[in-house]
């Protein structure tokens, strides 16, 4: 199997920390001038391993190995949330690069090819997942053209046209090239880290569900409206929340997430009785199932509230376009899990993924598997992410044993 270099790896991954810089960690969003500087040191470092390297006209960084294939293509994303951590999709890209390296090196798995990709913008600072969506050719022209960064204001089209890459071509896959696609990442979560492990063999990648809750009262004064008179949105709101953290969990998993991260409360001031407010909830889980009876439960609950005496009425929403489950290739899977096994003998295990990830869209065109390695606190999209040295060497060796396992399976078949 490969020897990937530790040290190497270790060294590309801190330099490229170092671009986009902020306290701790990184600051590299999407398309910004410091994100281009990163992909412009990779396409460098691709191409002194020996791989053929584009920067296409979103922004991918794809390197080409030179040897004819069948080929795994493996990496992740470098742009960063707006104070994101600085393993977060890096990992992954220079996982990929590292691999390419050892595997030229080996003479015995020299002969394998292995391309190397940093997507653009999976974090979503325009579009989540444009580069792979543009990629796969499943992005859609109209929701490229009214895609902004919403901190910024600034549409993608200008974006793409700031970063001088209006002119450029734009990747596609390539017919017939690909095994598949291999990533690495963070955990992002705490399950390795609790359960002693050092590795994470993903079966698959989260359905996401979203909803919202607008809550329609009446404003009044605070001192002088009656509670017996109040139509009060903010109260019904409450009683919504409440009640679906007692709801949701009787039908929920051992791994079920729900989120009420959005609050809004009109007029929002101290005196003032609200006469509008909204609840974003989010939840997900790999089971449709148990999302399908949270979407009723909500509805069931908000209806319920509204008819209780509260004299507030609430609409209910869906809010995104519902993001199915994406499942890892089991054949890809078993290579990564005997490859863990050989390395950290009973200290893996198989998790599904509960963030998403460019996988979710490649796996509609390319068989995927995915390879965790544990967070320190279980923290991740903050500055204070981390992983010990230690598990990001031992992952970067498990998915270059598993990339060559399944490199070597298909040319011995």
């Amino acid at each position: 199997m490969p020897n990937i270099n530790a040290d190497r790896m270790m060294a590309d991954l801190k330099e490229l920390r170092s671009i986009g810089a902020v306290e701790t960690s990184v600051v590299r969003p999407a398309l910004s001038e410091k994100d281009m500087e990163a992909r412009r040191w990779l396409k460098r470092k691709f191409e002194d391993a020996g791989l053929a390297t584009t920067i296409d006209g979103v922004g991918n960084v794809l390197g080409r190995s030179s040897k004819p294939g069948p080929a795994l293509l493996i990496g992740s994303h470098s742009d960063t949330q707006p104070r994101g951590g600085w393993l977060d999709g890096a990992l992954g890209v220079i996982y990929g690069l590292e691999i390419a390296r050892a595997m030229a090196e080996d003479p015995a798995t020299a002969d394998l090819a292995v391309d190397v990709v940093s997507w653009q913008d999976e974090e979503g600072t325009y579009m989540s997942c444009l580069g792979s969506r543009s990629w796969c050719g499943t992005l859609d022209p109209e929701v490229e053209k009214a895609a902004r960064n919403g901190s910024a204001g600034m549409s993608l089209t200008e974006a793409i046209a700031e970063a001088g890459l209006t002119d450029v071509p734009r990747a596609t896959i390539e017919k017939d090239r690909y095994l598949g696609y291999l990533e690495a990442h963070i955990e992002q979560g705490a399950y390795l880290e609790e359960g002693e492990l050092h590795i994470g063999v993903v079966t698959g990648i989260v359905a996401i569900r979203a909803m919202r809750f607008r809550f329609h009262g009446e404003q009044n004064h605070a001192g002088t409206t009656t509670m017996r008179r109040r139509k009060d949105a903010a109260t019904a709101l409450f009683e919504v929340a409440h009640r679906v953290n007692q709801e949701f969990p009787k039908v929920a998993g051992d791994r079920t997430v729900w989120t009420m991260g959005r609050v809004s409360v009109q007029p929002g001031a101290p005196s003032i009785v609200p006469g509008y407010a909204e609840l974003d909830l989010q939840f997900r889980d790999l089971d449709e199932g148990i999302l399908d009876r949270f979407e009723e439960i909500a509805s069931k609950i908000a209806k319920e509230v509204e008819a209780g005496g509260k004299k507030v009425r609430i609409e209910v929403e869906r809010t995104r376009t519902p993001v199915r489950p994406s499942w890892m290739d089991e054949g890809f899977q078993k290579h990564i899990a005997g490859a863990a096994e050989a390395t950290v003998p009973g200290k893996w295990q198989s998790m599904p993924s509960a963030a998403g990830h460019d996988p979710m869209v490649i796996s509609e065109k390319l068989p995927c598997a995915m390879l965790f390695i544990p967070s320190i606190g279980g923290i991740s999209h903050d500055f204070a992410e981390n992983s010990h040295e230690k598990d990001i060497v031992l992952g970067c060796r498990v998915l270059a044993d598993a990339a060559a396992s399944i490199l070597q399976e298909r040319r011995n078949a």
